[in-house]
């Protein structure tokens, strides 16, 4: 049963992050980064990636990083207009799976 306050685990796992480091923590130390929704809490990101990969959670590390403030320039009837924005705010999840299990996310779900 699905209350309204859960969230679908397509809510809360938004990608996953492929970098030389994620690449890296997954072959060596079986370690998987997602960028997570913003209220999600690390029990539901555990449950989330279980039921979608059907894999074992050992841990769940979280961190937020606070989008950056941004400085552009546009040009607009020959002068040039200075504004800045921010990037928006990003919550990974850092998931550590047991020893045996493993997600191919190059070539889909398991």
């Amino acid at each position: 049963m699905v209350t309204s306050y859960m969230k679908v685990n397509s809510e809360i796992l938004i990608r996953p992050i492929m970098s030389e480091k994620s690449n890296r923590l997954a072959s060596d130390v079986n370690k998987y980064v997602f960028e997570v929704a913003l209220n999600t809490n690390k029990i539901n990101i555990a449950k989330a990636v279980e039921d979608r990969f059907k894999v074992k959670v050992k841990k769940v590390s979280t961190l937020r990083q606070r989008g950056k403030l941004k400085n552009t320039s546009i040009k607009s009837g020959g002068r040039v207009i200075r504004t800045s924005g921010h990037r928006k705010e990003t919550k990974k999840a850092i998931v550590t799976l047991v020893s045996g299990n493993k997600i191919d996310l190059v070539g889909g779900e398991v």
